[in-house]
């Protein structure tokens, strides 16, 4: 594999591990998005609030749907 690739590989699970931990803790839904949010933007991820809330119920959805 190439090095980019294994790199790109980590920070990728980094980021999926991130989102995941964030989605399953024990918080409600509005405060659970926001941190998402602020998590993509310290990170230098620019997305429109509604395109980040759109991300953030795609991210739940599949996460439900590995949970059956």
């Amino acid at each position: 594999m190439k090095p980019f690739n294994i790199i790109l590989a980590v920070v990728g699970g980094a980021v999926a591990g991130a989102a995941l931990g964030l989605l399953l803790a024990p918080e409600k839904g509005d405060n659970t998005r926001k941190a998402i949010a602020d998590f993509l933007s310290e990170h230098g991820v620019k997305l429109h609030k509604s395109k980040m809330e759109q991300l953030a119920d795609e991210i739940a959805e599949e996460i439900k749907e590995v949970g059956r």
